[in-house]
């Protein structure tokens, strides 16, 4: 087959990583991953380099309690907006027919408006921009594709680096005359301030010449449990934040899976299928208090793509079928404290757009 799908399968696929939509905060691009997975032949580049630039960009408004949508929030004009923008430079080295390995550098572009960070009347912007968490790895696939072309799995596994800075901070507006410097908000913050360990598997499998079937997963290990920086915003912690831990930021693990099948019809491919991007409550490794929006986002997933030679260009934009922000860890301290259930809300946007385009040299 055309090298150009073994070019697909690293370059988007390699760059699994998850970006939910909105305030449930996960770093980077959340790109269109293995879209074009399942037609790929995995024997066809033993060698040579791909390098590709993945963008994404979403607007959250709408506020979630559990999967209940907090319709007052528009209604009242209080609802906090995030422009996020990000993105990602993706250099693969294919070593072999079986092994490659990437490195992947964001930058990231975020906006957020609203009225309670600032005096409560008035809509302020926050912003941050600049080198979002690197991440480095590297990949395998578990059959010999010279051997096996119909079918076939790979596993990935590699390091997030916490190159972004996650103390970026500006100025929130007190009064109409009154500034005061501090960190942004988790959801805009340019990294987390971890390093992690990245584990993916992807797999596909070939119904006929044009049509088939894709899953893959990822998944952040993120150890460290906080990463230091207050959530005041500028001001002095309140002693409730205090009391329940969520006065620092914590340090999050995520996830994304997705499946579904892909058709060819000549230079162009299109994709359907199912995503979830994840922040769970609870890390693998580790603690999990400190100052986090878990959550999950299910979303349909149409993607199109289009070949020229050895370049790709592609498409893809996911849209929301159920939003859920969980109960956090701080969530659930304050409950037993206090007796009183609690769970914060989250913002969540419809949709979000992924675009880029990869090219393969020898």
């Amino acid at each position: 087959m055309n090298k150009i799908f073994i070019l697909l399968l690293f370059s988007f696929m390699l760059n699994l990583r998850v970006h939910a939509q909105g305030c449930v905060a996960i770093r980077s691009n959340g790109g269109t991953c293995i879209m074009m997975g399942p037609h790929i032949n995995p024997h066809a580049t033993t060698s040579g380099w791909s390098v590709g630039l993945n963008s994404r960009y979403f607007r959250s408004f709408r506020h979630f309690v559990g999967k209940e949508e907090q319709k007052q929030r528009q209604e009242a004009g209080t609802e906090v907006i995030n422009h996020a923008f990000s993105t990602e430079l993706g250099v693969t080295r294919f070593l072999n027919n079986r092994w490659s390995l990437s490195t992947f550098i964001p930058v990231i572009s975020n906006t957020r408006s609203s009225l309670y960070e600032h005096d409560g009347k008035n809509r302020y912007n926050t912003h941050s921009f600049g080198i979002g968490d690197m991440r480095i790895a590297g990949y395998w696939w578990i059959l010999d594709p010279s051997k096996v072309s119909k079918s076939n799995v790979q596993l990935g596994a590699g390091l997030k680096l916490a190159t972004g800075d996650y103390r970026y901070s500006d100025y929130f507006h007190k009064t109409d005359s009154t500034k005061v410097l501090g960190p942004i908000d988790q959801s805009i913050q340019l990294g987390d301030g971890g390093t992690g360990i990245t584990t993916e598997v992807n797999a596909f499998y070939h119904v006929t010449k044009s049509v088939s079937l894709y899953a893959n997963g990822f998944y952040l290990i993120n150890p460290r449990e906080q990463n230091g920086v207050s959530t005041a915003r500028g001001g002095t912690s309140s002693a409730a934040s205090i009391a329940y831990g969520s006065d620092v930021m914590s340090v999050p693990d995520q996830y994304m899976v997705r499946a579904g099948g892909n058709v060819a019809a000549q230079q162009w491919m299109f994709s359907a299928g199912m995503r979830m991007e994840c922040v769970p409550v609870k890390d693998l490794v580790g603690g999990s208090n400190g100052f986090r929006r878990p959550g999950y986002v299910l979303s349909v997933e149409p993607v199109v793509a289009y070949k020229i030679k050895s370049t790709q260009i592609y498409l893809s934009v996911p849209y929301a079928v159920q939003r859920n922000r969980t109960q956090s860890i701080p969530d659930k301290i304050r409950t037993r404290k206090t007796g009183v259930y609690a769970q914060g809300d989250a913002a969540f946007s419809d949709y979000s757009v992924n675009f880029g385009i990869t090219c393969f040299i020898k």
